[in-house]
């Protein structure tokens, strides 16, 4: 039978309302993101040229600073590389400044410096709460359709793994990785990242595994970060088990209490801001790897990964929900 004559006995979830409480100071923010004056760090511009290297080899004319002005106003002005040079060049011939822009083979080369830098997500005395999820990143090439017609090269990806504040929404490490790598096997290299404490490790089902628990434990021993990561639903504790793990624990409480208690008194709720700062990614940056390597594929991100927490940090929305 139809959809539309079923409609009247189909369960409808409400749409969640919620109200914005510092409207004024995020309506600024906002436009202050698309400011150049945000972007145009002061000590990029009077570091503008690299120090003289005395050791062989030749000397660089830009400073690792400029090249990361120029490829970041790229990515959030959605530029190519030829016109991310003419778009430098023309707001520093306004500024009256008297400074060569790195050419576009520049730019590709020295990007993938880059690949190894991690974010730099504000520092804060409390321990973070960290919320883990990946997402699919396309490489340039051309798509399935064109493949099986022409028998060209198919599209590929790449996975990006992030691991986010679920305070401050601040991304706090990353791992780009192929498509084929398990989001568990980066779980040790993204929680080895992060600074400071961590007082919980929030993630879904697809992370349910003991070497999740061995990689939060090695992390750090004491205090242990609280693991909530739902198990599978055909998850037991085992009768002869000598010591209750944090997974027994969950498998027990969901059980007694039932799974949506079990979300709430664990507060798994907040792994929905792992998924917003990947819709924000995606819709700020793009969900295209435009570089054409891996190395500049993995510099590409930590440019952008940057640029995404300067921009939380200036505008932030404090919502609850509307009554």
């Amino acid at each position: 039978m139809p959809f539309k004559h079923n409609a009247s006995r189909r369960h409808h979830i409400p749409k969640a309302r919620r109200r914005v409480m510092n409207w004024p100071a995020y309506e600024a923010g906002l436009r202050q993101r698309g400011d150049l004056r945000l972007w145009l760090d002061e000590a990029a511009l009077t570091g503008w040229h690299a120090a003289r290297r005395t050791t062989r080899g030749g000397q660089p004319i830009y400073a690792e600073v400029a090249i990361e002005l120029v490829l970041t106003l790229r990515l959030v002005f959605h530029l190519a590389l030829r016109q991310a040079e003419g778009f430098a060049r023309s707001v520093l011939r306004l500024l009256g400044l008297d400074l060569c822009v790195p050419d576009h083979s520049t730019l590709s080369r020295r990007g993938r410096a880059f690949a190894r830098r991690q974010p730099r997500a504000g520092r804060r005395d409390e321990p973070v709460h960290v919320v883990l999820d990946s997402t699919g990143l396309q490489v340039f090439g051309q798509g399935e359709w064109d493949a099986e017609k022409h028998g060209r090269t198919p599209r590929q990806w790449r996975k990006l793994h992030l691991a986010v504040n679920a305070e401050t929404g601040e991304i706090v490490a990353h791992s780009l990785t192929d498509k084929d790598t398990g989001d568990i096997s980066e779980v040790a290299v993204l929680l080895a990242t992060v600074e400071g404490q961590i007082a919980s490790v929030i993630a879904d089902g697809a992370y349910d595994g003991t070497s999740v628990y061995d990689a939060a434990a090695a992390r750090q021993h004491y205090p242990p970060p609280h693991i909530v990561i739902p198990p599978r639903a055909s998850s037991i504790v085992k009768a002869d088990a000598e010591v209750q793990t944090v997974r027994d624990r969950h498998v027990h409480d969901i059980a007694e209490k039932g799974r949506m208690a079990w979300q709430k008194a664990n507060g798994y709720g907040r792994r929905s801001i792992v998924e917003t700062t990947i819709g924000r990614y995606k819709h700020i940056i793009g969900s295209k790897l435009r570089a054409r390597s891996t190395a500049g594929h993995k510099g590409e991100v930590a440019i952008a990964i940057c640029a995404l927490n300067q921009m939380i940090r200036i505008a932030r929305s404090l919502s609850v929900p509307a009554l």
